[in-house]
């Protein structure tokens, strides 16, 4: 099983760093990173947190973007090109299949990471001549980032098992939308009253807490992020993608294929 899995994760991966969409979009986000030292000439004193700034959006733009279309893509791309069937007519599961793609998907994000993480490194070597300890706290912040397309995979992954790949990109894209503001949601629960107080928080539950993953602005003014915070995203991650997966494995195993 766990050979198959491998198989399907790299078919993925090969397949998607051949998407031309794929190098367009790493293209333009490491031309924004390296813009970034002449942007922060612009204002005096402040180059260095507008730099983390704009480098950490451009990763987390871009990385959501390729996670989102290239993961609606994964299962309707293989149907309609009618080549999921010579996959699952050998000894080879659905559940197999949608966890190959899932990791597939997740290493190439991780690749596409590393070299938009490296582009920003560079440019801020560039632009300040030294790299220090205020500098290796950004990578807790390209973790989370890390953390939140793994979140966006899964969620894609699951509305592409059972729905169109325009409805699966609105779903997804309103699911992430929805979980940037999963904290300001649960305190608005917190000062309501009644059925609404209920309904809100179980939304707040329901959609991916992508408020507490961004730390963007934390660390570009070096602020202290706690072990308890990496912890609990971590473990916050991987549960809530285990369980769109999860969710994803139960309605392709009942979809007609035919």
């Amino acid at each position: 099983m766990t050979r198959r899995v491998a198989a399907i994760a790299f078919n993925t991966f090969r397949e998607a760093v051949r998407d031309r969409v794929l190098y367009n979009l790493i293209f333009f986000a490491l031309l924004l990173v390296a813009m970034a030292p002449l942007l922060g000439q612009i204002s005096i004193g402040v180059q260095r947190v507008l730099l983390v700034n704009l480098s950490l959006s451009a990763i987390s733009v871009f990385g959501t973007i390729i996670s989102i279309f290239l993961g609606i893509s994964l299962v309707s791309k293989e149907i309609e090109k009618r080549t999921l069937y010579p996959v699952l007519s050998r000894p080879v599961g659905r559940g197999e299949f949608i966890v190959g793609k899932y990791f597939g998907l997740s290493g190439t994000l991780f690749v596409n990471t590393v070299a938009m993480s490296l582009g920003f490194y560079i440019a801020l070597f560039i632009m300040s001549g030294r790299l220090g300890r205020a500098d290796a706290n950004v990578l807790l912040g390209i973790y989370f980032i890390l953390l939140q397309f793994l979140v966006i995979i899964g969620l894609a992954l699951l509305f592409s098992s059972f729905s169109t790949p325009i409805m699966s990109a609105l779903f997804a894209l309103a699911m992430f939308v929805a979980g940037s503001f999963a904290g300001d949601l649960r305190a608005f629960a917190a000062m309501t009253h009644g059925p609404g107080k209920w309904m809100a928080l179980a939304t707040s539950y329901v959609i991916p807490n992508l408020a507490s993953l961004n730390v963007m602005t934390r660390v570009a003014h070096d602020q202290f992020i706690p072990a308890s915070l990496v912890l609990y995203n971590t473990l916050y991650a991987i549960c809530y993608s285990a369980a769109t997966i999860a969710a994803a494995l139960l309605l392709f195993s009942r979809r007609d294929l035919k």
